[in-house]
């Protein structure tokens, strides 16, 4: 059976002020990048996973993701939503809403985020997800090559956004307080005054690069620049020099989201979720996965460092991030069994996990 699309559905969501880049945003299109299709998504999945979780949708619902905040939305019907990622001191007809935390909204109430906070995206999920028609797997926007997503573009002041059918079964219940989580104890705003430290895999052709260069990559510190965007953030620092080049250096080769290439100018670029799929530039490591939502959380300007890590270590951190979302999935199993319930009754919210 199809699903229903934004062209039938009713109205759910206006975009009042659409902010710097707002678009529709899952967690990716995959199985496609042999087809020259990149992944798209959200740049920080684990903020939009637990959106989902905490309205009861599939962690792979389609959400807003906003960058740097600065939006307001106006809702069209009641229903429940949450916020998640960098925190943009929300409010909801001006009384404040916390960030990684569902609550519910009523038509006509307007939600508006200032600018983020310890962090550059934040996420709303909405109770059944956002509705936009399916393409190849997902609803995720494509900027690049223009599909997905409301129209294959950002969202712009005036825009529409319907919602699918909520499961009740699985949403919280939120008619006393609005229900929230821990943000993870590694996330960039619990690191204020420390260098964020983003841990990387070498890669195939670290050892093209001269000593010094390798040195330099993990001792020196990297300026996130204004060229950065969803296809790639590009790095400011010490130039990485290469050794001889070899025959067959400009063949193009495959590449995935957390690849760091060195272009000719010597200068790290990290691709991200809208990257292309193959590149011919040398790739001097990987940032582990656990850590690339991380990296999508750093603000430009901001001065960062590369750890050296183990497939041993890059494969614990992953499991930290399991665990992290299974205690999520665990208090939410928890409050809908009604185990929580006495603590609905003794705070206005109540972090979960």
């Amino acid at each position: 059976m199809s699903r229903p699309t934004s062209r039938t559905a009713p109205a759910w969501i206006e975009i009042v002020r659409a902010g710097v880049l707002t678009s529709v945003q899952d967690l990716g299109r995959t199985g496609y990048r042999r087809f020259g299709v990149c992944t798209s998504g959200a740049l920080d999945p684990l903020s939009l996973y637990v959106g989902n979780r905490l309205v009861g949708n599939r962690s792979d619902a389609a959400g807003i993701e906003f960058t740097l905040g600065h939006a307001t939305l106006r809702f069209l019907a009641d229903g429940l939503v949450a916020l998640t990622g960098a925190d943009c001191h929300a409010t909801l007809d001006g009384a404040p809403v916390h960030a990684w935390h569902a609550f519910p909204v009523q038509r006509g109430q307007t939600l508006t985020l200032r600018v983020a906070q310890g962090g550059v995206r934040a996420y709303l999920c909405v109770a059944g997800g956002i509705d936009v028609p399916e393409m190849m797997g997902s609803r995720a926007t494509d900027l690049k090559a223009g599909f997905g997503g409301f129209e294959g573009r950002p969202l712009r002041d005036g825009d529409r956004l319907a919602a699918l059918p909520a499961d009740r079964s699985r949403a919280p219940d939120v008619s006393g307080a609005a229900i929230g989580v821990k943000a993870p104890r590694w996330t960039f705003d619990r690191m204020r005054g420390e260098l964020p430290v983003i841990r990387v895999l070498p890669g195939p052709e670290y050892d093209d690069f001269l000593a010094d260069s390798q040195a330099a990559f993990w001792e020196s510190e990297w300026t996130l620049t204004p060229n950065s965007n969803r296809m790639g953030f590009r790095l400011q620092g010490p130039e990485l020099v290469r050794r001889q080049l070899r025959s067959g250096d400009l063949l193009s080769h495959g590449v995935v989201p957390g690849v760091i290439q060195v272009p000719p100018s010597g200068q790290p670029i990290v691709l991200m979720a809208d990257a292309q799929t193959t590149g011919g530039y040398p790739k001097i490591g990987t940032v582990i996965l656990a850590d690339q939502w991380r990296l999508a959380q750093v603000p430009l300007g901001t001065r960062i460092r590369f750890a050296r890590a183990t497939l041993e270590e890059a494969e614990a951190a992953r499991a930290d991030v399991s665990r992290y979302l299974q205690q999520i999935e665990t208090a939410l199993d928890w409050q809908r069994r009604g185990i929580l319930s006495v603590a609905r009754r003794t705070a206005r919210t109540r972090p979960m996990a």
